[in-house]
């Protein structure tokens, strides 16, 4: 029996973070914006793009494609961020820096903080060769003289990009460089989630990059190449010639589903299982695709997740828009879903690279996060540059259909949304995931009615950035629960120097005083590696009527200490010490005139201050001394140990 929506199959794996850049979108919301409405993230290279990045007009080819998908500033990076010096980065190939902004964005999306988390965190990738090594850093002479070949290829050569990322984020589970040509970054959530499965890891990144420099240049057509002749793309069409290479980085966070329950954390999708093979030596020549291989892949998917063919609504496909490569892949797709269903028609297919190109390395982990984003927003992205299908491709009598347009996803009752994603490489090292839809989060238990966020960044610039950044996601997003965000910012965030915070009620005071408000902001730039906390309890004259009522309602810590104070002090005083705090409505007044007797003041100064401390404790607020005046000495010395409550 397959689990329904909520259940926790076996050996599941949680999608828990996600985080890409890709031409024409430097975020997952706008990868999501440009793939929903079918957008063409392809540019045509004007004369000075093209000069600057050293093709001169001379040299140019009469097959020169003047167009592909760019990757804006791929060029920037925030060195000073990871203590990276200026010269280090300098000869750090755009890869691996991309690689680390990415891997920390993809740990700050799914809410933690690498140097908090309590097990063991691994890391799988892989990119494409070094241009940048080949193309800027050979060719520097004083470069090379003066750092060394060896440092050169250190900052350079994929090996070092994994582990560079590691040590850069405190990574202690396996870090490993993964290299499958175009199935690469697939493959690396295959062995990230085997390594979860296994128990290596506790929490696994994986993906990939690819970043061709020099940048914005195109290439040379050649007939009978791999590549477009326009710089099209065009998946599945009659008119389909080729690919085109872009540029571009993603990764995932994974953990075992059980655990992602467990700690409450954000699941974007399921994978329900995975499978990698090669084609061998069955298939025409190496860079060939190969149908028996590839069938072979999907079935073994299929088994591996216990899911049935015909319960796949959607599949991924590799989609190059090769005249030789897309009709291969959907007589594999036919192979493998003839010999398991004869339903016909149900399942749609659909391509990203149209819309972003081919990303080399990266390809297979974009495909990934495109149908996660697809299956949570319930929706079959457009399949663009498809308008007439390639006659070689035979879908008639088969489980599939080429999607080009927009259409909601298919709801089954009593079972998630499910789709396969698929990655084939050169060399036919083949991957395909199942996913499902994230099982219903549990319900949010009752929350504080003011919540704390907190800030932290390295600069003042960096710092209002994240103000600013905080209050646009809580604009967009209207049904994140601000206790929510709270608890990730504190608990799922590196604490860094700089600090600002703020309270707020509700998410629209948050959202004000975040975009301008900044006399509400408390701020403090923190100095050194430990800041002790003194808790210094002052002596009557500090009482009032309602002192702490707000949290005596809200804060199960302060109001038990407060009760255990006032049923202790029943007998002494004759009455409830409650009651003269927290006074009924229309009490009030005669509750601040006993309140200004000595055995009321005193006994209500102790017990509040006993009671806040001891909260503030609870949240482990630890005092490194205690110091008091009057009745505040009593409140140490009762919290230091030097008498007991009953005592005090």
């Amino acid at each position: 029996m397959n689990p329904e929506i909520g259940a926790s199959p076996k050996g599941a794996i949680a999608i828990v973070g996600m985080s890409g850049r890709f031409p024409g979108a430097r975020s997952i919301e706008q990868f999501w914006r440009n793939v929903r409405d079918g957008i063409e993230s392809r540019v045509e290279y004007s004369e000075e793009e093209l000069a600057e990045g050293g093709v001169a007009v001379k040299l140019r080819h009469p097959r020169h494609v003047k167009a592909g998908f760019p990757l804006e500033d791929y060029d920037m990076f925030d060195s000073a961020f990871f203590g990276i010096n200026p010269r280090e980065a300098e000869i750090l190939d755009p890869q691996h820096r991309l690689f680390l902004e990415c891997a920390w964005h993809a740990l700050e999306n799914a809410g933690y903080d690498s140097e908090r988390f309590p097990g063991r965190i691994g890391i799988f990738g892989g990119s494409t060769w070094s241009s940048y090594l080949v193309a800027n850093l050979f060719r520097a002479s004083r470069l090379v003289k003066n750092v060394g070949y060896r440092q050169l290829i250190h900052g350079s050569v994929p090996d070092y990009m994994v582990t560079r990322a590691a040590y850069r984020l405190n990574l202690k589970g396996p870090a490993c460089y993964v290299q499958t040509a175009c199935s690469t970054s697939l493959v690396a959530v295959h062995l990230a989630c085997h390594s979860l499965l296994r128990g290596e890891t506790d929490m696994a990144l994986a993906g990939g990059v690819s970043v061709a420099v020099p940048h914005r240049i195109g290439y040379i057509h050649e007939e009978g190449g791999m590549e477009s002749p326009d710089g099209r793309v065009r998946a599945f069409d009659a008119r389909a010639r080729g690919t085109v290479f872009g540029s571009g980085v993603a990764l995932v966070v994974v953990r075992r589903l059980e655990d992602a329950l467990r700690d409450g954390d954000t699941i974007h999708a399921v994978i329900r299982g995975t499978a990698v093979n090669n084609d061998g030596a069955v298939k025409v020549g190496f860079t060939a695709p190969g149908v028996v291989g590839q069938a072979e892949v999907i079935t073994q998917a299929l088994g591996n997740a216990s899911v049935r063919a015909d319960e796949i609504d959607y599949v991924e496909a590799h989609g190059t828009g090769t005249e030789l490569g897309d009709p291969i892949e959907l007589a594999a797709l036919a192979r493998a879903y003839g010999a398991l269903t004869t339903r016909r028609a149900f399942c749609a297919v659909g391509s990203v690279k149209p819309n972003i190109g081919h990303l080399d390395a990266a390809a297979g982990v974009s495909s990934l996060i495109k149908t996660v984003l697809s299956i949570q927003h319930g929706q079959q992205a457009p399949s663009i540059n498809c308008e007439t299908l390639n006659p070689k491709i035979e879908l008639e009598d088969s489980p599939f259909f080429i999607n080009t347009v927009l259409r909601p996803w298919p709801d089954v009752p009593g079972r998630p949304r499910r789709a396969g994603v698929s990655s084939f490489g050169f060399g036919g090292t083949n991957a395909h995931v199942i996913l499902e839809q994230a099982p219903e989060p549990a319900a949010a238990s009752p929350s504080r009615p003011q919540q704390l966020l907190v800030l932290s960044a390295r600069t003042p610039a960096a710092l209002e950035a994240q103000a600013g950044a905080l209050a646009q996601h809580l604009t967009s997003h209207p049904e994140i629960a601000l206790a929510d965000a709270a608890f990730t910012l504190r608990h799922g965030r590196r604490p860094f120097a700089l600090r600002k915070a703020i309270v707020a009620s509700g998410r629209e005071q948050a959202i004000g005083v975040l975009q301008g408000e900044t006399s509400r902001f408390a701020s403090v730039g923190q100095v050194g590696a430990e800041r002790r906390i003194v808790f210094l309890f002052p002596g009557q004259g500090s009482q009032y009527v309602n002192m702490a009522r707000g949290l005596y309602e809200h804060e199960p810590v302060f109001r038990a200490a407060v009760d255990d104070c006032a049923q202790r002090l029943v007998d002494p005083l004759g009455c409830d010490l409650r009651d003269v705090l927290y006074p009924a409505a229309g009490g009030e007044a005669q509750a601040s005139e006993r309140l200004t007797r000595t055995l009321f003041t005193q006994t209500a100064v102790f017990t509040v201050e006993y009671a806040l401390a001891t909260l503030w404790m609870h949240w482990g607020i630890t005092p490194a001394a205690m110091v008091g005046h009057s009745i505040g000495e009593f409140v140490a010395a009762c919290l230091s140990g030097v008498m007991s409550l009953e005592a005090a």
